[in-house]
């Protein structure tokens, strides 16, 4: 009995020991591969475990921890997560096979903070100013030093590749530009943080006209030649009156000095302006002798243009209003040149005798021509 007790004890251990070896589950071997590593916020990664070894069995659940608080168990070695804020992440895999046996992995994803664009410029611009646009004040979350790219007029290919929206006019991060003309400009800046991080805006600019007041004062041009001609001969001289306004109405005087001996020279006058296809002329008539007055041809014409109406005008610069009141149709007459002609027709003639003085002074003239013209005066006025 006591030899039986033995062996059955002997075989109780052994089968004992047995017993442990058993219950030692094989372990699994994870593995995983994340792609992509560096993502902006609010990209997604893709974890794949599918070359992980169940060793014994087979593999019965993977259990994900994606680092920024958020778990998931799958059945499947294969899954992706979004991140939604910037910072590193590792991310943990535990396998688990069907023997109880488990193991882990780990990797880490770094996720870029995007940039962020503060912007600033005017939101009433007028036309003729130099607009500041400021994004110095943009920032990295993680303190990387940005890049900027300006692209300053969609509606202007700078760089001649055929696309406006995609030149660079600028990597300031503040450009001044200026606006000579109003409408709607749209552009846009694009920064980059140097780790793929990459955000633009659109800025649309809303430049207006300026506003003007306009009133008109009247002014007289005088202007006078003095000369002398023989028989046949003629004398021109080109003026511009009109380029400062309105001319409204002129007075041309030829005046002859008196001749000692009859009869009196003749001599004619024309005015023309030959762009406006205007020409007048008169003919020296005699003066009163009892009076002394001297032989003279006048030539005179008014309403020439109409008057100018006062008002507000709104234009992108006090220029352009000038150039319209002064050109506007049916009151541009006179802007063009002007050509002033005297002409000797008969003359008397001079002495014989050079020491002798001139019997017939006639032939030396003066011309005097006055012009009234109506100028405006243009005042800058604020927007109410």
């Amino acid at each position: 009995m006591k030899g039986l007790g033995l062996v059955l004890l002997m075989c109780s251990f052994s089968l004992a020991g047995c017993t442990g070896i058993l219950d030692t589950a094989p372990e699994p071997r994870a593995t995983m591969e994340a792609y992509p590593l560096l993502i902006q916020e609010g990209e997604m990664v893709t974890f794949d475990a599918r070359e992980s070894n169940a060793v014994e069995g087979v593999i019965t659940e993977y259990r994900w921890d994606f680092g920024d608080g958020e778990k998931r168990e799958t059945v499947t070695g294969f899954t992706s997560h979004t991140y939604k804020m910037f910072g590193a992440y590792t991310v943990t895999l535990t396998v688990e096979n069907d023997q109880g046996g488990v193991d882990d992995t780990s990797a880490v994803i770094v996720v870029n903070g995007a940039p962020v664009i503060d912007l600033k410029y005017p939101e009433n611009p007028r036309a003729g100013d130099s607009v500041l646009l400021d994004a110095s004040a943009s920032v990295d979350p993680e303190g990387n030093d940005l890049l900027f790219s300006w692209d300053l007029d969609w509606g202007v290919d700078s760089d001649g590749d055929g696309d406006g929206r995609n030149d660079i006019d600028s990597s300031e991060n503040q450009v001044l530009i200026p606006t000579n003309k109003s409408g709607i400009y749209v552009g846009s800046v694009t920064i980059d943080d140097g780790q793929e991080g990459v955000l633009t805006e659109v800025f649309e600019l809303n430049v207006s006209s300026r506003r003007f007041s306009v009133v008109w004062k009247e002014k007289v041009i005088e202007q006078s030649w003095s000369d002398y001609l023989a028989e046949g001969d003629e004398w021109s001289q080109e003026v511009i009156p009109g380029s400062t306004g309105r001319i409204i109405s002129y007075e041309a005087i030829l005046e002859l000095e008196n001749d000692l001996i009859q009869p009196y020279d003749n001599f004619t006058l024309v005015v023309t302006v030959p762009q406006d296809n205007y020409q007048k002329q008169g003919d020296t008539e005699a003066g009163n002798i009892t009076r002394n007055e001297n032989a003279k041809a006048e030539l005179t014409d008014d309403k020439l243009n109409p008057l100018g109406a006062e008002g507000i005008y709104d234009s992108d610069s006090m220029e352009m209003v000038m150039n319209m009141l002064l050109n506007e149709p049916g009151s541009a007459f006179g802007q063009s040149p002007w050509v002033l002609i005297v002409q000797a027709l008969q003359t008397n003639p001079d002495s014989t005798v050079e020491i002798l003085p001139d019997p017939d002074p006639g032939n030396d003239w003066t011309l005097t021509i006055k012009i009234t013209i109506q100028e405006p005066v243009i005042t800058e006025i604020a927007f109410e």
